[in-house]
């Protein structure tokens, strides 16, 4: 039996249609699920005994990354040698207190109050940190750089640090140290925990030896002035409610990712939309020869790696930044680095 013209474009657009439907229910399939955590993992102890409150928590496992002496992790923390050693005051540092951070920090989490230029956050200071340092310590040297002891509860001793920058810490126990910026903030023992929001979005991220959890929903009302001339931008910005980052080793490179979390479906389409018309305008504004003049070779490199590198994906409320940094992008952006600053 011979099919006439008709019927072959009848079949052609019957074809079509399901092609076109298939495509249009995977796209709704992937927006009705959240993006798989970045590197899933229960949330280290040490976060524990951080406040319940902060806007900002950050954990680095400089043990586990220490051993990666061939990775770019090494070079980038400053693990490497010759190190920090080479600068006069960081060797000051280490001589006075016998602690050098390349050999004896291995644990790191902090608590962050970003400042949007009120003086109180939630009924504390702004510009509040407080650190949970685990490592090895030589606290005859460390106490004795104290000007002065606060009173505190039970056998708790506040220290106040003699410096340019005023700061109080204590001894959790032989391998940590709490340090803050705040006498308020301390002592810590009986800390409440992290509340449920902020753990769950930590651990989505606590697999990654280098993480950073950020609530927007807790910043001082300020911090959004700067975009108040670009209503457009600010509209969105007001709509990510957290910020997840993991960075985590790959072979020699650097899996770096950054999750937003929007308040809406819509507001995580416009971020992304966003975030992808600013890497197209990057890469258009980097081949434009006026503006390579304007920079070194090694800072259009860098930049050109990074928007080359960069991949912006969606999902339901979430946006992600997907990063792969490789050796050269390290280097890139050490030799721009430097020629910035001669």
């Amino acid at each position: 039996m011979s099919i006439s013209s008709r019927q072959r474009a009848l079949i052609a657009v019957g074809i079509l249609l399901c092609i076109v439907a298939l495509g249009a229910g995977v796209y709704f399939y992937r927006l009705r699920g959240s993006l798989a955590p970045p590197v899933s993992g229960r949330a280290p102890d040490l976060l524990s005994q951080l406040p319940a409150d902060p806007p900002v928590v950050a954990y680095i496992d400089v043990a586990a990354l220490r051993g990666l002496q061939h990775s770019p992790w090494a070079a980038l923390l400053g693990l490497t040698s010759p190190g920090p050693q080479v600068d006069s005051d960081y060797a000051e540092f280490v001589r006075q207190t016998g602690f050098d951070y390349t050999r004896d920090l291995d644990r790191l989490a902090v608590a962050v109050w970003p400042s949007g230029g009120e003086g109180i956050c939630n009924g504390s200071p702004c510009n509040r940190i407080v650190a949970i340092v685990e490592g090895r310590f030589n606290q005859a040297k460390i106490k004795a750089l104290s000007s002065r002891t606060l009173p505190a509860s039970g056998n708790q001793v506040v220290y106040e640090a003699a410096g340019k920058v005023d700061a109080w810490f204590e001894f959790l126990s032989a391998t940590r140290l709490a340090l803050s910026t705040a006498s308020t903030a301390l002592p810590i023992a009986g800390t409440p925990a992290l509340d449920p929001a902020t753990r769950s979005r930590i651990e989505r991220v606590a697999g990654a030896p280098m993480f950073a959890v950020a609530r927007l929903d807790n910043l001082p009302s300020s911090f959004y002035a700067n975009l108040k001339s670009l209503p457009e931008f600010d509209r969105v910005a007001r709509s990510v409610r957290s910020l997840s980052l993991a960075g985590r080793p790959d072979g020699d490179n650097i899996k770096v990712a950054l999750d937003a979390e929007c308040d809406s479906a819509k507001g995580a389409l416009e971020l992304a939309t966003l975030l992808d018309g600013l890497r197209l305008f990057g890469g258009v504004e980097l081949a434009n020869p006026k503006t390579r003049r304007q920079m070194t070779p090694e800072q259009w490199a860098f930049l050109k790696a990074l928007l080359d590198h960069v991949k912006v994906t969606h999902q339901d409320q979430w946006v992600r930044l997907g990063l792969d940094i490789t050796p050269e992008m390290l280097q890139a952006g050490s030799s721009s680095s430097a020629a910035a600053r001669r």
